[in-house]
């Protein structure tokens, strides 16, 4: 088959235009824009189009997946329905696939990407073989955000925003929590918890859950009609998992419980568990630490893909927990408008409580497709810091907070994190 993605740079895309590659299909992709996932689809095999034009779509293409980000009135969109080519969203893509495979679908507001992580590895280690579409990139896969197995077994990352997860049929789903997050799509918090239980309420008769019971929000069941097993950092197996992962923080014992459960319904030994879960590195942006420099002085940086207050303050915790004598500083991005309009005041109750030293806010990243006029006219990040009002914390654009860490930053006992989920990562790349 001849398989064509729009807006083949998206971290969930890119995975899945990995497994129609592996799987022997021609592979061709477009993205607005270049980055090091569209380098590295091509360094793979597969052809990449900068730029979204009606000549990127060919008649003899099968079919045609794009991107929820992608508007239907994107160009290649229209000349594939005006030439009557299968046309398919990422989401129904990978739902079709869940009906063919054994799947663990791994949902949340917070901690998918990580869980999900630690359960491929986990039933790699297992010899499993499944074949797992993650959210992050794992060193694990050789820096890929994919992996193909040689069982039945699929483990994938389920997101909630615009329904996504309702196109996925699980045999296994897990729900780390379940938070205030996508309110441009939802609107309210009361929508979000529905939308949960309508995931929930996929699974079949014998299917199961694995809930995190430690979230006052999670949704109840009285009857169930599949499986239920909670998890909670009450267990005895949290101490011991506190001892031996490589990440710090209580929301990443909280994860590696939700991957013990998984791999306790699939009859896998605890021995294997806790040696797979002692093995992660981590994942791209994820409390993932790194060295840099600053006039030939090395520094520890932090790179994180926080952008909601319930992760920053995750996060910040889990940075001063393991580096419980340093000055921490962190440069914050907020991502999109409309998360910064709805969860204002969140995010100054957050960063006012925050555990570390020094914090710089920069420029909203602007989401392209989910931003409003309106909205982006009431809340910027001068306003956000005015709100906190804490000496420690300050407004700069990306330049200048750059040009002032570098003239202030005290080399030897000071962590600088970098977090947001916008293009704020390549200021990692300046240290």
């Amino acid at each position: 088959m001849k398989i064509h993605f729009i807006g083949i740079g998206g971290i969930g895309v890119s995975s899945l235009a990995q497994y129609y590659l592996a799987k022997g299909h021609q592979v061709s992709g477009s993205d607005l824009a270049a980055s090091e996932i569209t380098q590295f689809l091509k360094e793979k095999g597969i052809k990449i189009v900068i730029g979204q034009f009606t000549q990127n779509i060919k008649p003899d293409f099968d079919l045609v997946i794009y991107s929820p980000a992608v508007p239907t009135t994107n160009p290649e969109y229209q000349e594939a329905k005006r030439l009557g080519i299968k046309l398919e969203s990422y989401p129904e893509a990978l739902g079709q696939l869940t009906k063919e495979h054994y799947t663990i679908a791994v949902s949340g507001s917070h901690g998918k990407s990580t869980t999900t992580a630690m359960i491929g590895l986990l039933l790699e280690k297992a010899g499993v073989s499944p074949t797992v579409i993650v959210g992050t990139k794992l060193k694990e896969f050789g820096d890929s955000n994919f992996k193909m197995g040689q069982s039945n077994f699929l483990v994938i990352e389920a997101c909630e925003y615009d329904g996504s997860f309702l196109n996925y049929s699980p045999k296994i789903a897990v729900v780390t929590n379940v938070d205030k997050e996508h309110l441009d799509y939802f609107k309210t918090f009361a929508n979000v918890i529905a939308e949960f239980k309508k995931f929930i309420m996929r699974l079949p008769h014998d299917g199961f859950l694995v809930a995190n019971k430690d979230d006052k929000h999670m949704p109840k069941f009285t009857k169930p009609n599949f499986n239920v097993t909670y998890y909670s950092l009450r267990q005895k197996e949290a101490g011991k998992l506190k001892k031996l992962l490589k990440i710090p923080g209580q929301h990443n014992i909280s994860n590696a419980l939700a991957a013990l459960s998984v791999a306790r319904i699939l009859q896998i030994k605890d021995v294997i568990s806790f040696k797979a879960l002692s093995e992660y590195q981590g994942s791209w942006r994820r409390f993932e630490i790194k060295e840099g420099q600053i006039e030939e002085k090395k520094i520890t940086i932090i790179s994180d893909y926080g952008h909601h207050p319930t992760e920053i303050m995750a996060t910040l915790k889990a940075a001063r927990e393991k580096y419980p004598r340093k000055k921490i500083w962190c440069v914050f991005q907020p991502h999109q408008h409309q998360r910064t309009h709805y969860l204002l005041k969140d995010f100054v109750k957050v960063f006012r409580q925050a555990p570390i030293d020094t914090i710089i806010i920069t420029d909203i990243y602007d989401v392209a497709g989910r931003e409003t006029l309106a909205i982006n006219k009431t809340v910027n990040s001068q306003k956000l810091v005015e709100k906190i009002a804490k000496p420690s914390i300050t407004y700069m654009p990306i330049n200048a907070a750059e040009q002032f860490v570098k003239e202030n930053f005290n080399t030897a006992d000071n962590i600088l994190i970098i977090m947001g989920a916008g293009d704020i990562y390549k200021l990692v790349d300046k240290f």
